[in-house]
C-alpha cells in the first residue's frame, strides 16, 4: 500500500495542505492503480510532516513510496508531475511542488 509524506516548512501550508487529503488520496489512487493493482482510496496513507525546510528544493516536497509494478516504472515521472500539478492545481498559493516517487518491494501488514 502507497505512504504519501507531504513535507513543508510554513504553517500556513499546513492549513492549506490538510483539507487537501481527501481529494490527493483519490489521485493518487487514480494515478497510482495500474493492470496489476486497483487501489482504493482507503489504501493510501498521507502523512503531513512540517521541517525546518532548510535545503528543500520546493515550498512543498512529496514523497511517494509504492510497490515497483512495470506500468509505474514506466510512468514514475508522469506521474510525478501530474501529482505536482494536482496539488498546486487545488491552491495555488502554495507555489512550487516537487514529487518524487520511490518504486520498491514493498510488504505490509493489515
Amino acid at each position: 500500500m502507497p505512504t504519501v509524506k507531504v513535507y513543508y516548512k510554513e504553517r500556513e501550508d499546513a492549513k492549506k495542505l490538510l483539507p487537501m487529503i481527501p481529494k490527493l488520496k483519490e489521485h493518487l489512487a487514480k494515478a497510482l492503480s495500474c493492470e496489476d493493482i486497483q487501489l482504493k482510496v482507503d489504501e493510501i496513507s498521507v502523512r503531513l510532516i512540517k521541517t525546518d525546510g532548510n535545503g528543500m528544493l520546493g515550498r512543498v516536497e512529496v514523497e511517494i513510496t509504492a510497490h515497483a509494478f512495470a506500468e509505474r516504472v514506466k510512468e514514475q515521472d508522469e506521474i510525478c508531475r501530474n501529482v505536482a500539478k494536482f496539488i498546486g492545481g487545488q491552491d495555488p498559493s502554495i507555489g512550487e511542488v516537487k514529487t518524487w516517487l520511490i518504486l520498491c518491494e514493498l510488504g505490509h501488514s493489515w
